[in-house]
């Protein structure tokens, strides 16, 4: 394909926070094959641990500065985050404005990486580009059901709709049979494995003495960190020395410092922040766990299998069918007795923790990278192709 007949694609996301979603973004556009697709990626903030990670040949444009490139005086702050708001609520509104700032360019086609763009792309003035929504969410989440209806709304009006998880799509289907679907497929998250493994080699200054269980997560009430915090506790009480490190940032980094506090735990369990390396921390950790109360297809987990942790996790979304139970790893109900059980279970009984690691040996073989990029780009050159021909 000769340059002047790239395939131009677009990309607009809100920001680029530390997340699974953002890091799909990532492998997207560092994989697509750029002889091929003439690529760029529109922030509504430029925002987020990965700001910065946007490979060179893509061009990157945002509506509004981040956060980081803001006063830190608390009331400059606030005046700061308010004129941001209402600037970038006029950009959406007027397309002049938005399609200024994207050089009046007129893409092929244009991704929503998730539903918080899905109106940005659907209401695009570039009525002739092929319009791709991802989704990532489980429909019946109750924290979802305020941005359900505009949701649904916009997912009747893409061109094709691709879901991170078979669950993903079947729940979708179960809770709303009689929706106008577009075109659909499943495409399981990527996972840089070289990467991976590379970056995990990276030393520690501090890491806690004894079992160490990790985990990485948003802390947001549905990652379940605060049940977690209760099954640690009820441990240590029992005298089951082990430390938890928590990597993520949050809403609830309040409340669950707090819950920390109020439980005497300071020392053991441990709030560690956005790491933009979390893969020493795994690879340093003696298990990983993901509490999750709803989960699509955790690319952590993928993360945590490559680096050969033996891990507890709840059976939500498509964990089941990354995880084969007392196999490759263990699976739990979003129940505190449960999470405290598995942790119990993974202290006291090695022969299990033993048959776990010899089952990750071999773990890399059912993650095929290739694959996932290939069926993107086949989704993009059909729709192109769909586009040329109307």
């Amino acid at each position: 394909m000769t340059e002047n007949k790239k395939i131009k694609v677009l990309f607009r996301h809100r920001s680029m926070e530390m997340g699974g979603v953002e890091k799909v973004v990532l492998s997207m556009l560092n994989n697509l094959n750029p002889d091929k697709f003439d690529l760029t990626i529109c922030l509504n903030m430029n925002q987020g641990e990965l700001r910065n990670e946007i490979p060179n040949h893509v061009k990157k444009i945002y509506l509004t500065e981040g956060k980081e490139s803001f006063s830190q005086n608390p009331i400059i702050n606030k005046i700061q985050l308010v004129r941001r708001r209402l600037k970038l609520t006029r950009i959406l509104k007027n397309h002049k404005i938005s399609d200024h700032i994207l050089g009046n360019q007129k893409y092929d086609i244009e991704i929503s990486p998730s539903y918080a763009t899905f109106s940005a792309v659907n209401n695009s003035s570039n009525k002739d580009s092929k319009k791709i929504g991802w989704f990532h969410s489980e429909i019946n989440l109750p924290a979802l059901q305020p941005a359900v209806p505009e949701i649904i709304e916009n997912f009747q009006r893409f061109d094709h709709m691709i879901y991170c998880s078979q669950r993903i799509k079947e729940m979708m289907h179960l809770y709303y049979p009689d929706l106008k679907y577009p075109s659909e497929s499943v495409v399981i998250n990527a996972i840089p494995i070289e990467e991976i493994k590379r970056k995990a080699e990276e030393k520690l200054e501090k890491f806690p003495q004894g079992p160490v269980f990790v985990s990485v997560g948003r802390l947001h009430h549905r990652k379940g960190f605060h049940k977690l915090i209760d099954a640690h506790k009820r441990l240590i009480d029992e005298g089951f020395h082990h430390s938890i490190i928590v990597l993520g940032n949050g809403e609830e980094m309040q409340n669950l410092t707090e819950q920390i506090k109020n439980n005497n735990v300071q020392d053991t369990f441990i709030l560690g922040g956005n790491k933009m390396n979390p893969y020493s921390y795994i690879k340093n950790a003696d298990y990983f766990i993901l509490p999750s109360e709803s989960e699509a297809w955790p690319l952590v987990i993928a993360e945590a299998l490559i680096l050969q942790k033996p891990i507890i996790a709840t059976e939500t979304g498509d964990v089941g069918i990354m995880i084969k139970d007392r196999e490759t790893g263990y699976l739990i109900n979003y129940d505190t007795n449960e999470m405290y059980e598995a942790m119990k279970k993974f202290l006291t009984d090695p022969e299990l923790i033993s048959k776990i690691r010899k089952n990750l040996e071999t773990i890399e073989e059912q993650f095929d990278n290739q694959k996932i990029f290939n069926a993107v780009e086949e989704i993009l050159e059909n729709l192109y192709q769909q586009k040329q021909n109307e």
